[in-house]
């Protein structure tokens, strides 16, 4: 405020010394009520002093513990991202794996000698009827049926014409545990399992369906010859793909179809 004033301008200089004064009056009374004020209410400086300490403990308490949520947040999300490039890591492993497996290469040797015949696999459920279901699926694309239009039917049929021939399908069978061939009441066990329940079918029951749907039947696998059953029929072939290696639990049958032309990219 005094170098606001002109040096040379006294009467202005004069007066500012006046205000001045009793700004810094003023200043200085209001100090003193505030100490009176402070002493007749009983704090001390001390224990403002206690108090400010007090404040500043338990804000640099309040600032550790944030720090360390920011740490145990940070801990999780590095956790988290050394599991995520674990599991990418196993992924593109199995991948590799995939390629060279058994499974992959099997499917590599069966899309070739599906191709030169014009067809390709047609994925079938695996379900424990994956034989029928094929079966089933190849007569629907011949629209043939043979008596037989769907998988109970099939299994019925196929279990009829097993206990009408004993003799033929008896003698190819052996209990598991013993290695002995089957009794009469094993053999009745048997096909009342292939009527009844999801067993999976093998060499003896596409026998038997060549019987019933008097159609030959072939059965493309990856790493032997074509297995042909029925061969004394007449008649455009049902076609099946067995795989070795298809699913966890190993043997499968799919039925095949026509090759798709590959779509050209324009």
């Amino acid at each position: 405020m005094k170098n606001a004033v002109p040096k040379n301008d006294k009467k202005r200089r004069k007066q500012m010394a006046e205000e001045i004064a009793k700004l810094e009056a003023d200043l200085n009374q209001k100090h003193e009520e505030e100490l009176k004020q402070v002493t007749s209410s009983g704090i001390k400086v001390e224990q403002v002093t206690q108090e400010v300490e007090t404040l500043t403990v338990d804000n640099e308490s309040q600032e550790e513990s944030k720090e360390l949520r920011l740490t145990k947040a940070q801990k999780r999300r590095d956790k988290k991202a050394a599991q995520d490039k674990e599991r990418e890591s196993r992924i593109a492993e199995a991948e590799v794996e995939n390629l060279m497996g058994e499974r992959h290469q099997e499917g590599l040797k069966l899309a070739q000698k599906l191709t030169q015949q014009q067809l390709q696999i047609k994925e079938i459920s695996s379900d424990g009827h994956c034989m029928y279901r094929a079966i089933e699926d190849q007569l629907s694309q011949k629209s043939l049926s043979g008596g037989a239009t769907n998988v109970k039917e099939l299994r019925c049929r196929t279990a009829e014409h097993m206990r009408s021939n004993m003799d033929d399908f008896m003698p190819f069978l052996t209990n598991p545990n013993t290695g002995d061939l089957f009794t009469t009441d094993e053999f009745e066990k048997y096909c009342s399992d292939v009527e009844h329940t999801s067993a999976w079918g093998g060499q003896l029951e596409l026998r038997a369906l060549t019987h019933i749907l008097q159609l030959p039947i072939e059965v493309v696998q990856a790493d032997s010859t074509t297995l042909k059953i029925g061969e004394e029929y007449n008649g455009k072939p049902i076609i099946l793909v067995y795989m070795h290696h298809a699913y966890g639990l190993g043997e499968h049958y799919n039925s095949v179809e026509k090759l798709k032309e590959p779509v050209e990219d324009t």
